[in-house]
């Protein structure tokens, strides 16, 4: 009886064994459909499409477990199974370039006519009274050369000094649009426009034409939609400080409500600044704030015919958030074919939430 009793034990832990591996697979089908599917997901609205749109958010975390899932097959040599993987990681190439880029071979000849650009969420300077952070900021443009800047969440007022008396010393132009957007240039600009997004946000965008040395660019600077969740959790934290309690599975839902509506009216916010651009009859440099993440609808609709300035001449990992777990790439600066990029890159400040991004273009 004794040797039966061991091939019994052999044979059941053969079928559990089997069917791991084949859970297993299952879930590596699962994880590949999904990649797949948040690849594709910026090609949905979110006004129609919100849970395909979604799955963009989660193709970092996604990619990660793929990767680990290749090794575990190639270790077990199940030379088949690691191909689905394998296969799935080839395809994210384009989306990992928008998040991290080597950098080798860039540079080369800059040509004679160049242009440093910049974009910056200042966040109301801490809405200090002093004018200290507004000039410190200058500063660093001036260290950067920067010859046009856009600034989203601006504040001309500190106190009783006037930040735009500084920084139209170094810029000799300014145009302004709704509430808190600000285009500074050291070069004339000709006409500028603000696209308001209605009422209901306090977000807009604008573009401003600049006479580059007789090249004049459309200079669009953006700020959509925020996501919503930091407010909802300021407000749970007023309801917990009176007293009132907030259940962990009501707060979920009024995060998941508020990221869905905001991904929303940010689609319909880049579908006006998309149109906008469209109709440029000047080459386009398109800089700010988008709330978004690469992939995602909001990306795709603003980036249209225009070139990712990071994919084409920036080096290691992109982040424009600086806190914690909020490290993504939301600021960017994009441009037309027309133009040649030459240096991208993001510069370590406190000054805001957000890092300043800046690029060097070639006429």
């Amino acid at each position: 009886m004794q040797p039966d009793r061991s091939k019994l034990q052999v044979m059941g832990k053969l079928a559990v064994y089997k069917y791991l591996s084949f859970m297993l697979l299952v879930f590596t089908l699962l994880v590949a459909a999904f990649i797949i599917m948040g690849l594709f997901g910026g090609n949905a609205n979110p006004a129609t499409g919100t849970a395909m749109a979604l799955t963009v958010y989660v193709l970092p975390l996604l990619i990660v477990v793929d990767f680990i899932l290749l090794v575990y097959w190639l270790l077990r040599r199940r030379w088949y199974w690691a191909a689905i993987p394998g296969i799935v990681l080839l395809c994210c190439i384009p989306y990992i370039g928008t998040l991290y880029q080597v950098g080798f071979f860039r540079g080369g000849d800059e040509g004679k006519n160049t242009l440093n650009i910049a974009t910056y969420n200042v966040a109301l300077f801490g809405r200090e009274m002093n004018g200290f952070k507004a000039e410190d900021i200058l500063s660093l443009m001036k260290n950067h050369q920067t010859d046009i800047l856009c600034m989203q969440e601006y504040m001309d007022q500190s106190g009783d000094r006037r930040n735009s008396h500084n920084y139209l010393k170094y810029f000799t132009a300014k145009a302004t649009g709704r509430h808190d957007m600000v285009i500074y240039s050291r070069f004339p600009i000709i006409d500028s426009l603000t696209i308001d997004f209605g009422p209901g946000t306090n977000n807009s965008a604008m573009w401003a034409d600049v006479d580059v040395d007789g090249h004049v660019l459309r200079v669009f600077n953006v700020h959509l939609e925020t996501t919503g969740i930091n407010r909802a959790l300021r407000e749970a934290s007023k309801q917990e400080s009176d007293g009132q309690l907030v259940e962990r599975s009501s707060l979920l839902k009024i995060i998941y409500g508020k990221y869905t509506r905001g991904m929303v009216v940010r689609a319909r916010q880049a579908d006006l600044v998309a149109a906008e651009i469209k109709k440029s009859p000047h080459p386009v440099v398109l800089c700010g704030d988008f709330n978004d993440v690469p992939y995602s609808y909001v990306y795709k609709t603003m980036k249209g015919d225009l070139v990712d300035g990071f994919k084409e001449c920036g080096k290691g990992f992109m982040y424009t958030m600086r806190e914690g777990i909020k490290r993504v790439r939301i600021d960017y600066i994009f441009h037309s074919e027309a133009l040649k990029g030459i240096n991208y890159y993001k510069y370590n400040v406190t000054y805001s939430d957000h890092l300043p991004v800046f690029m060097r273009l070639s006429l």
